[in-house]
C-alpha cells in the first residue's frame, strides 16, 4: 500500500486514517523517521513494553498462572540467584 501525503504549515504531515487505525497510532505517538539517501522511511516506534505484557497476559492465561504466582516464582528465582 502506498499513499501521497502532503507537508503542511510548519512541516506537519497527517497520516490516513487506516494507516492509523492499522498500527494503532494516536495523536503524540512517536514515529521514526529513517533517512535512506534517495528518500525517507516513516516507521511507528514501538515500545516493547506493550507487546511482554501481552505475552506474559497470554503466557498466564495458557499456563493457569496467576499474578500471585508469578511474583512468587520472581522471587524464588532471585533467592536462588542471590544464594550462589
Amino acid at each position: 500500500m502506498s499513499d501521497t501525503l502532503q507537508i503542511r504549515k510548519r512541516g506537519t504531515l497527517t497520516l490516513p486514517k487506516k494507516i492509523r487505525e492499522k498500527y494503532t497510532l494516536d495523536e503524540g505517538d512517536p514515529l521514526t523517521l529513517i533517512d535512506l539517501g534517495e528518500g525517507i522511511l516513516i516507521s511507528p516506534k514501538v515500545s516493547i513494553l506493550p507487546k511482554l505484557v501481552s505475552k506474559l497476559e497470554e503466557l498466564m492465561e495458557e499456563t493457569g498462572i496467576g499474578l500471585d504466582d508469578l511474583i512468587q516464582g520472581i522471587a524464588d528465582e532471585r533467592e536462588k540467584y542471590n544464594t550462589k
